[in-house]
């Protein structure tokens, strides 16, 4: 048995932890079955895209051909 707090907090007890391989700072799901009784999982991790390095994305993007001196030049002025 376990209390509600304040916050709407309840402390899942340890052998429901190691059987779901819950560790601080899992996520889980909670969802009602056909019985109206509640089911605790182990949420699916999100998929995050690949970071694209913004310096490959803008690799061969200028179609300006600079010469450097010309542009430390542009950049000095402003």
């Amino acid at each position: 048995m376990s209390t509600i707090t304040i916050k709407g907090q309840v402390t899942v007890p340890k052998p429901i932890r190691d059987a779901l391989g819950l560790t601080p700072g899992s996520q889980v799901d909670f969802a009602l079955n056909e019985h109206d009784q509640v089911v605790l999982r182990r949420a699916q991790p999100v998929r995050k895209r690949a970071k694209t390095d913004r310096f490959e994305a803008a690799r061969g993007k200028a179609d300006i051909r600079w010469r450097t001196d010309e542009l430390m030049a542009l950049l000095r002025e402003g």
